[in-house]
């Protein structure tokens, strides 16, 4: 269809190629979704990327964003929008999801550590200093990144292996296992240890 241009497109060619091959994509035709791809995933990766700030929770939002518009392209009507409107439209969506998902469990998580540091004691002196070796954990946790937040509760304070951290987190082994080291590393220093 349009595999190579030797001289970049007008706006006006631009958006008639966009059209022909979101037309093509909603006919089942993979090399007009490879093309489109090629020719929108940097700046939605942009738009991810502005909003996660996390290359790869952008990479994963991009990645269920093209997902999405394969699936949907017969629905997408060149009348109401671009297809990098529509596109853009998808990439928002889809990163306002994973925010949210990716909150909710890190609050969940965090309450649940939370819930753990304050055990009954019957000495009120134990009490006292396991809370405030709470209170210093506490703290040192909350500086840390997210994911490293996370990983790291999953691992210690949930009981799972890193490669259930993994599966669960749907990211890499050797990333899981990067962050649970950096988190380590960074509470040692942070209680003082």
């Amino acid at each position: 269809m349009h595999d190579n241009f030797l001289v970049k497109p007008t706006p006006e060619k631009a958006l008639e190629i966009q059209r022909e091959l979101m037309s093509a994509m909603a006919a089942g035709d993979r090399q007009a979704f490879e093309q489109l791809y090629r020719l929108t995933s940097s700046r939605l990766f942009a738009v991810a990327l502005r909003m996660l700030r996390r290359h790869a929770w952008a990479e994963e939002v991009l990645h269920d964003s093209y997902i999405t518009a394969w699936n949907r392209a017969a629905c997408y009507n060149p009348a109401l929008s671009s297809p990098m409107t529509w596109l853009t439209h998808i990439v928002r969506n889809r990163a306002i999801d994973w925010m949210r998902g990716s909150d909710n469990q890190l609050d969940e998580l965090d309450d649940n550590i939370a819930d753990g540091f304050t055990e009954d004691s019957d000495d009120p002196l134990q009490r006292l200093q396991q809370d405030s070796d709470a209170k210093i954990l506490a703290n040192c946790l909350a500086h840390l990144p997210a994911e490293q937040r996370q990983s790291l509760i999953l691992a210690y304070y949930q009981g799972l292996s890193h490669g259930e951290v993994s599966s669960h987190l749907q990211q890499p082994l050797g990333t899981i296992k990067s962050w649970i080291r950096r988190a380590l590393d960074h509470l040692k220093s942070c209680v003082g240890l």
